[in-house]
């Protein structure tokens, strides 16, 4: 079968007027699984606020229980004690005015920035570089921080940072297509609790407005917000 075929199959097996229940949307988005490779499992989540107002702004971070399934390079701003605290946390490369200059001659090869705060004075002049990527450490998100063994064991643990867009939607990654149905579930559902916890007190109306979860080529599948917000309200 072709690949065309093959993606016209796992497009006809979502029925698209039906908003489905989390474990029997993780188990359908395994099943529309059709390329050789193990693809990313990305989620949308529209939420009811308005990102051009400070205090609508959802951002943070959180741990997912199972990881994303991708090995992520950490690259610290460290001196002294918090060096070598980052190296033995299992750090990928760790500096401070060296790794500046390493950077800023065009080295990226990390995927995640800790800094302790001593050292965002240096790391702040690599704004142009760090920020346009999502590299740039941030306090919300734990990655200024005078606890470096902690950022870097959550970050190789499966740390994910989200922050809405302007649209008012996060998007972000809960795992991979090999993961079994029960992993993507607990995955989403640590995302999904995190987010509500964290609904700005000036949003109104429907906070979750919609959810669409899917794999990197397979075809979208909307959940039941409904039943999402009876089942995690506080």
């Amino acid at each position: 079968m072709s690949i065309g075929k093959k993606h016209k199959s796992a497009v006809a097996k979502v029925d698209r007027k039906k908003r489905y229940e989390v474990p029997e949307a993780m188990a359908l988005l395994k099943s529309c699984h059709h390329t050789k490779f193990d693809e990313s499992v990305d989620v949308a989540i529209n939420l009811g606020v308005d990102p051009k107002h400070a205090d609508q702004m959802v951002r943070g971070a959180v741990v997912l229980p199972h990881g994303t399934g991708s090995k992520v390079r950490v690259a610290v701003f460290a001196k002294g004690d918090k060096a070598r605290e980052a190296t033995e946390a299992g750090a990928d490369i760790v500096g401070a005015d060296d790794l500046f200059e390493k950077i800023n001659g065009g080295f990226m090869d990390f995927d995640k920035v800790i800094a302790t705060p001593d050292m965002m004075g240096v790391v702040g002049r690599l704004g142009k570089v760090l920020g346009p990527r999502g590299l740039m450490p941030n306090p919300k998100v734990g990655t200024v921080t005078t606890d470096v063994k902690k950022a870097v064991t959550e970050s190789k643990a499966g740390k994910i940072e989200f922050r809405v867009e302007k649209a008012g939607i996060v998007h972000t990654k809960i795992g991979r297509v090999s993961f079994d149905a029960t992993k993507l579930t607990e995955n989403f559902t640590t995302l999904l609790e995190t987010l509500l916890r964290m609904k700005p007190a000036t949003a109104k109306g429907v906070y979750l407005q919609n959810v669409t979860v899917s794999s990197t080529m397979g075809p979208g599948i909307k959940l039941d917000t409904s039943a999402l917000t009876a089942a995690y309200r506080e």
